[in-house]
This record gives C-alpha cells, structure tokens and sequence, in this order.
C-alpha cells in the first residue's frame, strides 16, 4: 500500500486517463493528415489488370453498335430499294404520258390539216357552185333565144303582124313554162287592194273615190320564187285624197 491517500489516488488516475485521452486524439489527428497526405496510387500490376478489364468492356459495346449498325444499314437498303422502285416507276408512266402526248399530238396535227383541205374543198366546190349553178336554167332558156333569132330573121314580106304576134306569144309562153319549172310564179292582181309587201307604188293620183290605197294600175309584173317575193309589182295607186 502506498502512503497517499485516497483523494489523492483518484485524482491522479483521473489526471492520467486524461493525458491518455489526450495521446490518443493526437495520434488520431496525426494518422488522418498522414491519411491526406499520402496519394492514389496503383501498382503496376493493378494497372495492368484494370486496363485489362476496360479492354474485356469494350467488345461488348462495339459488338452491340455493330447490332445496330446491321439493322440501321437493313433499314437504309430497304428505304433506298423502295425509292429507286418507286423513281423507277415513275419514270415509266412519264414515259407513256409523254407516248400519249406525242400521239395525240399526232393525231391533232393530221386532223387539222384534214379539216384545212376539208375547208379548201369546200370554198372550191362554194366557188364553182356559184359560177355553174344556173347552168341547167341557162341551158333551157338556150332554145327560147334560138326562137327569138329565127323570128327575127325572118323577112318582113314573108311575115304579116297576126302570125308575128302568135310566134311572140309561142316564145313568152316557152319562157313562163321554164320559170314555172324553176319555181318562179308571176304574181297576180286578184283585187285592186295594195299590199305593201308585195307591190311598190311608182306613181300615186289622189281621189275622192276611194277611202285606202287602191291600185290603178300594174307598170310591171312581179314574181314569186317558190313563195318568197322574188320582185316586187309595180303599179300605180289611188289614195285618198286629203282635206
């Protein structure tokens, strides 16, 4: 037993718990900066390891872009297939558009030229229609004007005025046959009312005696072609005579 007392025991175990406190978070602090201090670093056998798996990692990624590349470049073929299908027909119905085209044009082109010759014909025909339409007319009138110049070689002493007069009357009779044939009608004076649509008035008198146009008198004979007016009559009007 030692000579201290009890107190002071105590105190001084409590004053060397405390001086190991106090060693303690020394050394602690002291391992922690040392901790700091000391740098990252890998043997090189580590190192080789490591590169070792990063290269085992990169198959896999490489074999999964060439998954893909696979499929995208399927893809494009396929897309770049279709085009050149489509493109390709396209261009053949071009093809027979511009066929068409080129026909139609064709035929568009010989039908117009037809259609030129066809109205050529046609004014050449309207032509000559014109200048030969009465040569059926002209043709039997013919014989009437040989009439005309027998009678009029006829000598005077061999002729007497009644048996001129009836060959006349033959000729005028020959000639209203022919126009009657034709169509041609003298028009007739059935009463003495004038029509304004078929007479024209020369001459007008005045007079007490009538209360509207009245003819008098026929100055030349009309006619009708196939009734329509072909020449008016002339004739002379009484009208009312004026206050």
């Amino acid at each position: 037993m030692s000579g201290k007392k009890p107190e002071e025991e105590k105190k001084e175990q409590i004053e060397n718990k405390e001086l190991e406190n106090k060693d303690l978070q020394e050394e602690k602090v002291k391992d922690s900066q040392e901790k700091k201090e000391i740098p990252f670093e890998l043997s090189e056998q580590e190192e080789i390891e490591y590169l070792d798996l990063k290269a085992e990692d990169k198959p896999e990624v490489c074999e999964a872009k060439e998954k893909v590349e696979p499929s995208a470049e399927k893809e494009k073929e396929e897309m770049i297939s279709k085009l050149s299908e489509e493109l390709e027909a396209k261009e053949k119905e071009i093809a027979q558009l511009k066929s068409q085209v080129e026909e139609l044009k064709d035929k568009f082109l010989r039908s117009l030229a037809e259609l030129d010759n066809v109205r050529k014909r046609v004014e050449k025909e309207k032509e000559e229609y014109y200048q030969y339409a009465l040569s059926d007319l002209l043709r039997e009138i013919l014989p009437i004007i040989d009439n005309f110049e027998r009678a009029l070689k006829t000598p005077e002493e061999e002729t007497d005025g009644k048996t001129f007069k009836e060959g006349v009357e033959l000729i005028y009779r020959m000639l209203l046959n022919l126009l009657r044939k034709y169509g041609v009608t003298p028009i007739e004076l059935q009463d003495k009312k004038f029509d304004p649509t078929i007479h024209h008035a020369l001459a007008s008198e005045e007079s007490d005696e009538v209360s509207e146009p009245e003819i008098k008198e026929e100055l030349q004979k009309g006619y009708l072609i196939h009734n329509r007016l072909l020449r008016p009559t002339m004739v002379k009007v009484i009208i009312p005579k004026k206050n």
